[in-house]
């Protein structure tokens, strides 16, 4: 789908385009949830500046996988979630965006956080080795969508005016809440477009920056974009624009995170999770049936929290906030599951020894991301088994 989506040529991107493209948008903003919550799970200490940059990156990422799900509801298209299922190892994200990008839950560490700045990157900052792919960044995808929008504009003015005075339960639910989901209504003085475009502009605002000399979000209090609050914990030092200030560019972006110095935080070795969710090695782990069971509660509780997400907006209205409680509550379980129950259990190092006998090449990508000289343990693998 995504490469019939690429293939279409700017003046076919009609309706059905621009609602094909928003599921995918949807994708794409969950597929970043498994990435980041790996890395937030794996922090032994879990209330200092790191855990609090990560998880403040991953509340807005909901955020914008919201976003993404209102505009098709206000559309009156459902948004498909339930079955969403981000695989790791795999390369790029979905909607054909960032297509050299490797995507691997693993512990946080430098090579990760490479991969998290190559997701969240200005086109200012980009390596020219990249720019030639048609979605280079996640910025470029939704300008895409925000340019099939305007030239469109009747259209989509005229179904969202159907959708957005119909009575409830006629169309999919939107769900607004108190971290900001952006809703989209009929009484809002700005017309149904220009709403949507400003829902898209949040999305890159608050992953890019205002512009390309600004990695600050100025449109949401000032806050870092998640490209910078990365980089702070890449370069150990909190973001300070320098005086006098030079030209932000990849070879000066060091001059700007010399704040406050923020120390590298306890992590634990978690094996990066392999296509095969470590089917091989619990075979030949003699406490493989327990570390088996853990990992199935986890993806179990992640299963159920798709489901419920499907339902926050596919289901009747009157159920949609309690719902969105049940959820909320489940992801609080996730980090309990992964933390207290399946980071515990350590894989011998027989079984480390034999990895790349076991998976081959997918060796190499784990201990890319995983230092194999000490103690590894397993991590959640975010199967979901609606898939």
């Amino acid at each position: 789908m995504d490469q019939q989506l690429l293939s279409v040529p700017p003046q076919d991107r009609d309706l059905e385009w621009i609602k094909a493209s928003l599921q995918s948008a949807v994708a794409l903003e969950h597929a970043t949830l498994p990435l980041y919550l790996s890395a937030m799970f794996s922090l032994e200490v879990q209330n200092y500046t790191t855990y609090n940059l990560i998880r403040s990156v991953v509340m807005e990422e909901m955020v914008h996988m919201a976003i993404g799900c209102n505009i098709l509801a206000a559309l009156g298209e459902k948004p498909s979630i339930k079955k969403l299922d981000p695989l790791s190892p795999s390369e790029g994200l979905p909607g054909g965006v960032e297509p050299d990008l490797p995507v691997v839950f693993a512990q946080l560490s430098k090579n990760q956080l490479e991969n998290f700045l190559r997701l969240e990157t200005p086109i200012s900052l980009l390596a020219a080795k990249y720019r030639d792919e048609k979605y280079p960044s996640i910025g470029a995808f939704y300008s895409k969508i925000k340019a099939a929008i305007t030239a469109n504009v009747v259209e989509i003015n005229a179904t969202a005016q159907k959708v957005l005075t119909a009575p409830a339960n006629t169309y999919p639910n939107q769900v607004g809440d108190n971290i900001g989901f952006t809703i989209f209504s009929i009484e809002d003085k700005r017309t149904p477009v220009q709403q949507f475009l400003d829902g898209i502009d949040e999305i890159i605002e608050q992953g890019e920056g205002s512009n390309a000399q600004d990695l600050y979000a100025q449109n949401f209090d000032g806050e870092g974009s998640h490209y910078a609050r990365f980089a702070e914990i890449y370069y150990g030092a909190q973001l300070l624009v320098p005086t006098p200030e030079p030209k932000l560019t990849p070879e000066t972006e060091t001059e700007f995170f010399k704040g406050h110095k923020i120390p590298w935080p306890n992590v634990t070795n978690v094996l990066a999770v392999p296509r095969d969710g470590y089917e091989k090695l619990l075979e030949l782990d003699p406490e493989g049936e327990a570390v088996k069971r853990n990992l199935n509660a986890f993806d179990a509780k992640y299963t159920e929290i798709m489901t419920d997400l499907d339902l926050m907006w596919n289901g009747p209205a009157e159920a949609s906030w309690p719902t969105f409680g049940k959820a909320v509550a489940a992801m609080t379980d996730l980090r309990v599951l992964s933390c207290f129950n399946i980071m515990r259990s350590q894989i011998s190092t027989n079984l480390i020894a034999r990895l790349p006998e076991l998976y081959g090449d997918e060796a190499k990508i784990m201990a890319h991301y995983t230092d194999l000289s000490a103690p590894v343990f397993y991590g959640p693998r975010f199967i979901n088994q609606n898939a």
